[in-house]
């Protein structure tokens, strides 16, 4: 199947769109993107600017993939967004360029961006985070696999959610998150480990106990921060294991602290 563009489209001559890309009715899309194979863009949405989309993304109606960022320090230029495959961006999302020229705010493949949610300049966005409708992420957000965004949640800038943690509905979220935990709170307080999300990801029960126990040892005992790595570096039931390396890991790059 070729090429498929609605006569009502605008579809610039400079934009390079792959095999089977479906451009529906109304639909805009500006002369630096570039549309993978399979890709649908729906009737009423918008890719613009300097934007690379992988194979088979999705785009339904409204969505604006590639725009501007909000950032006040934007002095011109041609900064960058760059997509990877099989993205799904439902109605009102939006995705913004980074804010400097070379620079790139970067999703990676198989993420969900439910209605109205939206992804600021400069974010870094790894594979299968689901973000739920109206939920935002602030500028230069680094997002890692399988992470889940809940409804209405709103992540400050510069923060970094872990993998396979989730932030709660209408959470304010102002310091990192680390790998399999759960927060919640206005300000979000990690309150537990993501254990559906776990589970649901094949998890072992003894690999949910060791994020149980790594959970524990930060945030409920009596030893500070620093007690607690050190503990679970050299004392810990869980010294060694996977998924305390991971948190240990995580924790020890933090620059914002811990929520």
């Amino acid at each position: 199947m070729a090429v498929e563009i609605h006569p009502s489209a605008i579809v610039d001559p400079h934009a390079e769109l792959g095999e089977n890309v479906v451009v529906e009715a109304f639909a805009m899309v500006g002369p630096q993107v570039r549309i993978g194979d399979d890709s649908k863009i729906l009737h009423h949405s918008t890719v613009e600017g300097k934007v690379t989309l992988g194979k088979k993304n999705l785009i339904y109606p409204y969505a604006m993939i590639g725009g501007l960022t909000h950032d006040l320090k934007y002095e011109g230029g041609q900064p960058g967004l760059l997509i990877g495959d099989e993205n799904i961006f439902r109605e009102y999302v939006s995705i913004h360029v980074a804010t400097q020229e070379q620079d790139s705010t970067t999703l990676g493949s198989f993420n969900v961006f439910l209605a109205y949610s939206h992804v600021a300049h400069d974010c870094q966005v790894s594979n299968h985070l689901v973000m739920s409708s109206h939920s935002a992420l602030g500028g230069h957000v680094i997002v890692e696999d399988h992470v889940n965004v809940g409804w209405n949640a709103g992540i400050h800038q510069f923060c970094r959610l872990g993998k396979h943690s989730m932030i709660s509905a209408c959470s304010k979220l102002v310091q990192d998150v680390p790998p399999y935990m759960l927060a919640d709170g206005f300000p979000a307080e990690v309150r537990s480990i993501n254990k559906i999300g776990m589970e649901r990801a094949g998890y072992s029960s003894a690999e949910i106990d060791n994020a149980r126990g790594v959970f524990k040892t930060i945030y409920k005992s009596d030893m500070n921060r620093t007690q607690a790595l050190s503990n679970l570096v050299e004392s810990s039931p869980w010294e060694g294991k996977k998924i305390t390396e991971e948190v240990i890991s995580f924790v020890q790059k933090s620059e914002r602290g811990l929520a």
